[in-house]
């Protein structure tokens, strides 16, 4: 028997809180999946009860119930199915799985993204709600409730679930596996479309990856501001009535230039990686070229644990950031002389002939830039040497050691500033100085500060990344456009 939509809403709602509530239940209680009591509770693998055997509760949270005893209470699964052939005194619930009934449940059967299967023996003394899945009856059972069954495109969860294990779990949006061979798919049919908006608009994915070459740190900063003022601009459009009507269109041209932004992130990941060679093609085939090998090295990353899902979120940041500094960098021409890029001027190319930079690189900062790159062992005895003084003054101040990283980035963005290093980077004869020369600024100086907390946040990826780079940068230096030189001795900080 179907019941209108709306009275499915009640019990979906149920469901959920039900699921999250036993799941924190769960948590806090035997994580081994041994009997508490008179309750069996089970994490990241299955729960089951014997036949012969009974409990009070039977849950599992990532995995399987499996009840062929006697529960009094609930059989519950969260992100697995529930298998019920004893009986159960309540409810069966599945939170992202099936249900296989093939005995009796007291209560109601609730189950969200999963099928619900009813066996020839299976008896439910209450309801039936199933929430986008398919419902799959024996002609015996028996449901001396109502039926409620809202389909939708989750019917088969198995796919969700396994992604859910192996890729959601481990924070990554890949894993080499074909139980996620959707996820798979979807992605190559996004890279597909990637290739296409490539093809298309080759012009303005080479000028932004321009863009982003050149101004790393300000692309971030403009995709932080764009999301600071996004809510701004909504509520302005609200406050005008008549600018309602272009709040759909707002939210439109936010998602075109997230998408575009994807793009340009991979390209520019591409041409990093085709720049060693040199090769004679033309701007559609490069740029084509770009886009997939960047595309084949995101997706190797995407199948790293932790990294995976951090580097989607970066590529992200970074493309959205270049597409938005590009419009300003476009609306507002003057601009380009302080960002280094003039119209239609690419990453790599050179000036076109008699044509002058407004703000060129000082000759002394030139130089600075030719001398060699500092290492990684180097840079991490200035960087020990800066902690030890500032951990020092704060244990002098009597302050909290939760402080000192904070203290440490405010201590180097202004160190930066005003003598381009730190008292490490004197003891150590290191300098910090910016790809496209000219003095470090404010902005740079705190970017690159700020930056510090991303490079140490995955393990300190982003430090251990002086060692593998070709210039000796780390993800710091990489969003600032800074590298840290070796000064020859003798030659003065001050």
């Amino acid at each position: 028997m179907k019941r209108p939509f709306r009275r499915l809403l009640p019990i979906a709602l149920l469901a959920c809180l039900c699921g999250c509530a036993i799941a924190a239940h769960a948590r806090d209680g035997d994580a081994s999946g041994t009997r508490t009591g008179r309750q069996i509770v089970s994490i990241d693998h299955g729960a089951k009860l014997p036949a012969g055997e009974s409990a009070q509760q039977v849950v599992s949270v990532f995995g399987s119930t499996v009840v062929d005893g006697d529960v009094s209470g609930s059989a519950v699964s969260v992100l697995g199915d529930v298998h019920v052939n004893g009986t159960t005194g309540e409810n069966a619930v599945a939170v992202v799985g099936g249900a296989y009934i093939n005995g009796r449940v007291s209560g109601d059967v609730i189950v969200v993204l999963g099928n619900v299967t009813l066996g020839p023996q299976a008896v439910v003394g209450g309801q039936i709600a199933e929430i986008f899945g398919t419902l799959h009856r024996s002609p015996t059972a028996i449901v001396q409730g109502g039926v409620h069954v809202l389909p939708g495109i989750f019917a088969n969860a198995q796919g969700l679930h396994s992604w859910i294990g192996q890729c959601l779990l481990y924070g990554r949006p890949l894993a080499p596996s074909l139980a996620v061979s959707w996820a798979w798919w979807a992605a190559l049919a996004t890279l597909a479309f990637y290739v296409l908006i490539a093809a298309l608009f080759r012009e303005g994915v080479q000028h932004c990856v321009a863009t982003l070459q050149m101004n790393p740190g300000l692309s971030i900063l403009a995709a932080l501001i764009a999301v600071l003022i996004a809510p701004i601009v909504l509520i302005a459009l609200v406050i005008t009535i008549i600018g309602i009507a272009a709040i759909p269109l707002f939210w439109i041209a936010l998602l075109c230039a997230g998408v575009f932004g994807r793009v340009v992130a991979i390209a520019w990941l591409g041409s990093r990686c085709l720049s060693v060679f040199k090769a004679e093609t033309g701007l559609v085939a490069q740029t084509v070229l770009e886009v997939l090998v960047g595309a084949v090295l995101v997706l190797a990353l995407y199948m790293v644990p932790v990294l995976g899902f951090f580097i989607f979120a970066l590529l992200g940041v970074f493309g959205f950031g270049a597409v938005i500094y590009t419009l300003l960098l476009t609306i507002a021409p003057s601009a380009f002389a302080a960002s280094g890029l003039t119209p239609g001027m690419q990453a790599g190319t050179a000036p076109p002939p008699g044509a002058s930079i407004a703000a060129g690189p000082a000759p002394d900062a030139l130089e600075l830039a030719a001398l060699p790159r500092a290492g990684f062992w180097i840079r991490m005895l200035a960087l020990l040497i800066d902690l030890v003084l500032v951990g020092f003054a704060l244990g002098l101040l009597n302050h909290v050691a939760g402080n000192t990283l904070l203290v440490l980035a405010a201590y180097a963005a202004i160190m930066w500033k005003l003598k381009g290093t730190t008292v490490g980077g004197i003891v150590c004869d290191l300098k910090v100085v910016r790809i496209g020369g000219g003095p470090l600024d404010w902005g740079t100086a705190i970017i690159r500060a700020l930056a510090c907390f991303l490079s140490l946040v995955v393990a300190g990826l982003g430090f251990f990344w002086i060692a593998i780079d070709r210039e000796h940068q780390a993800w710091h230096d990489k969003i600032a456009g800074t590298v840290v030189v070796r000064v020859p001795k003798g030659v003065g900080f001050f």
